[in-house]
């Protein structure tokens, strides 16, 4: 009998694919329709601060008094956070899976009182969805780790429910900063987010969206990243995410040490059908590789446990072109 149950972040889900926060899951109706697909458990859409500041700032006039600009800020956040509130109530009420909110946000004090709300309003867990583009030269790198750390201690400190961060892998230490994120006990991180990634139209002579979806070359940094931070930072679940597009993905995920994977591009590209095949084939795997839970070969190549672990730390191609002309 095969089972892929697995326990993320103090959650336990019949599986370990999570679909990731996106438009995805912005409905209850689709959440569980998810759910039927066999989904393990939802990361809700994001609540973007940034995007709240944006439609703040675009109403906002010159001539707006001080307590004008307040007031049109306060509005437009209390009114997205109470749809935000509403979409974890409606999921839950239909669906039995996890149901974890996500807070995209880059501010240590914006949030804090909102993470209380949503684990009234009873979402399972929160992911911290935490992004913060720095161009200022004279910024320290332990700078911009504080930030994230900052963000997470004080949501701690609201909640009781897991609290997962999802981070970017634009650090120059992964597996520095998700020690740090362990010890100040956030329950789980996922590996990585997704950039806006910004083009150049020649003939228009203008900045525009580059790539929306992550693409199966990108999985290469989610191995490479799950299987080091697995093995040097053990304890803390890891979620690989970015470039997952095939079930065999998911098993090379799972492999380098990852607790779950997240599923997002490939939804959009496939619909939520794949999901049960991703589910079938990584069953038929199991079953052929004489594997009865995924417990059992969890992590089998992570840094820790592969046989020449120096592979994932290499970053010149010196042996591939060794043999090419």
């Amino acid at each position: 009998m095969i089972r892929l149950e697995t326990e993320y972040a103090g959650l336990t889900l019949s599986n370990p694919l999570i679909i990731g926060s996106s438009g995805l899951t912005n409905s209850a109706k689709k959440n569980k329709e998810l759910e039927d697909a066999g989904a393990g458990a939802v990361v809700l859409k994001s609540l973007f601060e940034e995007q709240i500041e944006m439609q703040s700032d675009s109403l906002l006039h010159p001539s707006d008094s001080p307590e004008a600009s307040d007031y049109i800020r306060n509005y437009l956040k209390a009114n997205q956070v109470e749809e935000y509130l509403s979409l974890i109530k409606e999921t839950k009420s239909v669906c039995t899976i996890p149901v974890i909110a996500s807070i995209n946000c880059y501010k240590a004090n914006a949030w804090t009182e909102f993470a209380k709300q949503i684990e009234e309003a009873g979402a399972d867990a929160l992911e911290l969805n935490v992004f913060y583009l720095c161009t200022d030269p004279d910024t320290q790198a332990n700078e911009i780790y504080d930030l994230y750390i900052s963000i997470l201690k004080k949501v701690r400190k609201q909640v009781s429910i897991p609290v997962i961060m999802k981070i970017g892998k634009g650090f120059g230490n992964i597996p520095g900063l998700v020690k740090r994120i362990k010890l100040h006990e956030a329950q789980g991180v996922v590996l990585f987010n997704r950039y806006y990634m910004p083009d150049i139209d020649i003939r228009k002579m203008q900045i525009t969206s580059g790539p929306v979806f992550s693409s199966p070359p990108d999985l290469s940094d989610t191995l490479r990243w799950t299987a080091l931070v697995s093995g040097i930072v053990p304890g803390i679940p890891i979620s690989s995410s970015c470039g997952v597009h095939a079930w065999t993905d998911v098993v090379k995920c799972l492999l380098a040490g990852a607790t779950t994977v997240q599923l997002c591009s490939v939804i959009y590209k496939n619909g939520k059908d794949i999901i049960p095949r991703i589910s079938d084939g990584i069953e038929e795997w199991m079953n052929e590789s004489k594997y009865a839970s995924v417990s059992e070969f969890r992590g089998k190549l992570s840094f820790s446990n592969a046989e020449n672990p120096s592979l994932y730390e290499r970053s010149q191609f010196m042996k591939y072109f060794s043999g090419h002309n």
